[in-house]
This record gives C-alpha cells, structure tokens and sequence, in this order.
C-alpha cells in the first residue's frame, strides 16, 4: 500500500510562491498537471499578477493567491485554512519562504540581531508545516517540502547564524518525516547552494562581503551555477509518485559547488 497520489489530482499551497524558487515550483507543478495551486505570500500586488500568469500559463488550473506571512504563526495559520477553505485540502505544501539575511562574520553581527535573523530563516519552514501537518494526517496522505541551503552542511566563513538556522530546518524535515510517516506524509529538504535569477542572489550578489563569497562559490560549479527551474523539477519529482518512497532526505542542487 503507499500513499502515492497523482499530480492531476492534487492542491498544491507554496509559501513564497510569488518570485524566485517558489514562482519557478508553482509554475513546474501547473505544467506537470497540478490543478489547484494556492500562493502565498506579503506582496498583495505580485501574487495576485503570478497567479494570473499561472492560470495563462495552464488555462485548466486553478491557482490562486491569499496574502501570508510564513514566518508568523498566525498568518501562516490563515495561509493554511485559507487553501483548505477553497480546495479542500493540501496534498503538496512547499515553503521557500523566510527572511534574507546577508553573511557576515560572527563576531560583527550585533548581539541583538543574531535571533531576529535565525528566527526568520527558521520559521518559515516550520509554521506552515505545523499548520498543514493536522490536516494531511486527517487525509493520510501529503508532501511537505521544505528549503534551506548547502550552509547546513558545509561550514562556510560567514554563515554562522545562516548555517545554524539552516542545519535547523534540514533536522526539522528529518525528524518530521520519521514522525510523520505513519499518516502516509513524506518529508524532504532541498537544500542548494547560490541560486541565479532569484532577489535574494541579487541583493547577495550586491553586497561587497556575500558577492566575493558567493563569486568564488560560482567557479566552482562546474556543472553550472543552479537555477530556480532546476529545484522546480526536482520539486515536481519529490511530490510525485515516483518519489513515494523518499523521505527525510536533504537534497543539494548545486552545480558540483560541493558535496555535502
């Protein structure tokens, strides 16, 4: 018995679905044959222009927008009952949402930024997945996805406080799918390294610190530097039925940067 479900016949909800890695997903998922798709993010504006490039994009889906924040209990709450409310379920949740924070060397970040910073990487994986998690269960089946980065693996100068939030969120996604396997929920982590054509690249690559840092990452990705499309077929493979088996693994696309 698995609890495999086809594409055509599932509700995908995508924190931070409205720009970079989360537009690239939601877009891959409609092309793949996801009839429902809910965006949720801040910008009111933007979301409601991505969900309508969607719905040109795969005329047959239905993808939709509601505003949320995933890094804030309540709204990622909303997000969640939002989505129920008009589909009646969630068979794929997936959040690239969370807060930027730049690289900095430890000892110059101020004492009073270290939380702000990790809590806003670290929550917008786990509250949306709490959110979910109950009603997945109530259904027996579910993909939650969650996204960090190769800093979870690979101690990089400057990415202290990135790196533990990041180690944070690929232990949460382990620990959650061996919890929730038992209700058919399958669990991953993709986890790449710089990632091209998204804002957060722009404002790394702006910045004097994070653009040598990142700069010297990109010569070596001989394979070539990753790209939001790259992590959305990956997306589409780990919330198919081909992926039923997979769970509680934290996958890096990267280029060949490393091998963690």
């Amino acid at each position: 018995m698995t609890n495999a479900f086809p594409l055509d016949d599932a509700t995908a909800l995508i924190f931070g679905g409205t720009a970079g890695i989360g537009l690239a997903c939601a877009n891959a998922y409609a092309a793949a044959g996801v009839p429902r798709i809910m965006l949720a993010a801040r910008n009111e504006g933007r979301g409601a222009n991505a969900a309508a490039a969607i719905r040109d994009l795969c005329p047959d889906c239905d993808a939709r927008f509601i505003s949320a924040d995933a890094t804030r209990a309540r709204t990622a709450q909303a997000g969640v009952d939002a989505c129920v409310d008009a589909f009646g379920g969630i068979d794929i949740l997936l959040s690239t949402a969370g807060a930027s924070a730049m690289p900095a060397i430890f000892h110059t970040i101020a004492i009073d930024d270290i939380a702000p910073a990790i809590d806003g990487l670290l929550y917008g994986a786990i509250y949306p997945a709490r959110a979910a998690l109950p009603h997945m269960m109530e259904r027996g089946r579910g993909v939650i996805l969650t996204v960090a980065s190769d800093a979870a693996k690979v101690a990089t100068p400057g990415e202290v406080a990135i790196g533990a939030a990041m180690a944070a969120i690929v232990m949460f996604s382990r620990t959650l799918a061996i919890e929730a396997k038992r209700s058919g929920i399958r669990v991953n982590c993709l986890t790449p390294s710089i990632v091209r054509d998204t804002p957060l690249y722009d404002q790394l690559m702006a910045d004097p610190f994070a653009g040598r840092l990142f700069a010297k990452a990109e010569k070596l990705a001989a394979l070539g530097v990753t790209e939001p499309d790259d992590l959305a077929q990956m997306a589409v493979f780990l919330a198919s039925p081909a992926a039923a088996r997979l769970t509680g693994q934290a996958i890096s696309i990267n280029g060949g940067i490393s091998a963690g």
